[in-house]
């Protein structure tokens, strides 16, 4: 069956804008839809068309009304900026692409790191004792 090409550039257009305007990653909303990273590259390029249940979590996370990702109705200049439905407040691009590295490791790795990550903290607060002690009066 030849894939409907004008559908699928439809839908990946779409999604690339409202995924750009909602700074989000091409990995983040391949998480949040549960897609591989290159799966919904390819989905963006226009190179497949989602199944339903993808298209409705797609509409969810780019928080895009279904008929602007099909291509039946024009977007509005910003859709996007009206109230979303309450989440969770987003953490940072950087955090979010730590969190599945972390993911990815071993438990004995993520003790190790886990250690790390206290040292650093305990130095931190050393170090802050250290400088108020400093510059109070004696």
């Amino acid at each position: 069956m030849a894939l409907p090409r004008g559908l699928a550039g439809t839908i990946g257009t779409a999604a690339r804008a409202a995924r750009v305007q909602a700074n989000l990653t091409q990995e983040d909303v391949a998480e949040r839809v549960g897609l591989a990273t290159e799966v919904y590259g390819r989905l963006e390029r226009g190179g497949m068309l989602p199944s339903v249940p993808t298209l409705k979590k797609l509409c969810e996370v780019l928080r895009i009304p279904s008929d602007v990702l099909l291509g039946l109705t024009p977007a509005q200049e910003n859709f996007w900026t009206k109230e979303p439905p309450a989440r969770p407040v987003e953490e940072p691009g950087e955090i979010r692409r730590l969190v599945r590295t972390v993911k990815r490791l071993e438990p004995a790795e993520f003790r190790l790191l886990s250690l790390v990550a206290t040292g650093l903290l305990r130095l931190r607060l050393m170090r802050q004792g250290r400088s108020s002690r400093d510059s109070s009066p004696s």
